[in-house]
């Protein structure tokens, strides 16, 4: 069998005639997830809420939202959303903390139980409360502070500080651009969500390191060729090696998005995202970081062209 090749070796595209367009391009969708944070926010799931959240499965036909709605609005429990989940038999029910009290939340769950008990069956309960909430946001957030700097620490000392600079605006551009789009199209943002994020986080900068990598071999090589033609020599060398790890690894994203059922769904949207946005950043954003930065040659080896 003849191995499998998307781009031919010997490719000679110019990535970086139009670095400012896509340099201005990664700004302008910065910004603007920025903006859509701060004046959308997120739709944090119960993970980050608290509150109960309740699977249920019409036995026979499908489920009602309109009729559900009537049943639970005479329990007076407050904030109660329903969603469609999945299949048209399937719905969420998903109640917001109403007291701190030991055996509430229990007590909510009962009373819903026997109301949808008659022609649904319960299929996942989870109850999350305020504190533990809490708890979660802020060790969400120091996880994924706490991958980046990691990142930067791991590049500087492998490479050099310029690389280092280079792979954090990649990954850090990845990271908001990423909740940007969760904010816009309001997607729950659950704990599954920052275990995505913490995987973009390591996937974007394995695809960004092979490729310092080889911009790192090409300037010990070559001592007398202009800082963008060599750049633009090493992405194409990687380019192969890029392409195949990303359309392998969206295939089995695909494959999960459409047929691992509503519970991963979130995840696997924001890995798809995340391959997308990853591939892209390390050709396009961390790649002529380095000429901004004046990226230096290394002259400790006497061998050159």
């Amino acid at each position: 069998m003849k191995p499998i090749k998307i781009v031919k070796l010997d490719t000679s595209i110019n990535f970086l005639s139009k670095t400012k367009l896509f340099v201005s391009l990664s700004l302008i969708f910065v910004i603007a997830s920025i903006f859509l944070l701060f004046s959308r926010g997120l739709n944090f799931g119960i993970d980050f809420n608290g509150g109960t959240l309740i699977e249920v499965q019409k036995i026979s036909g499908n489920a009602d939202v309109s009729e559900m709605r009537a049943r639970l609005g005479q329990l007076d429990l407050g904030n109660i959303q329903l969603q469609e989940f999945g299949k048209k038999t399937d719905l969420l029910i998903r109640v917001e903390q109403l007291s701190d009290e030991e055996g509430a939340q229990q007590a909510i769950i009962a009373k819903i139980s026997e109301v949808v008990g008659m022609d649904y069956e319960v299929r996942r309960i989870e109850v999350v409360g305020p504190k533990v909430s809490a708890e979660l946001i802020k060790k969400g957030i120091i996880a994924v502070i706490s991958a980046v700097i990691s990142v930067l620490i791991y590049i500087w000392f492998r490479f050099e500080w310029q690389f280092g600079i280079g792979a954090i605006f990649a990954l850090v551009h990845d990271i908001i651009i990423t909740i940007g789009v969760f904010s816009m199209f309001q997607l729950e943002f659950n704990l599954s969500i920052i275990a995505a994020l913490l995987t973009i986080v390591g996937y974007s900068l394995n695809d960004t390191v092979v490729i310092y990598d080889r911009i790192r071999e090409e300037l010990r090589k070559y001592k007398k060729m202009p800082i963008i033609e060599l750049i633009n020599q090493a992405l194409n060398l990687t380019l192969s090696r890029t392409l195949m790890t990303s359309i392998t690894t969206l295939l089995a994203l695909f494959s999960l998005y459409l047929f691992g059922g509503e519970v991963i769904k979130g995840f696997t949207f924001a890995m798809i995202w995340g391959v997308l946005i990853g591939t892209y950043s390390s050709i396009f954003v961390a790649s002529p970081i380095l000429i901004g930065l004046n990226i230096k040659r290394d002259w400790s080896k006497k061998n050159a062209e």
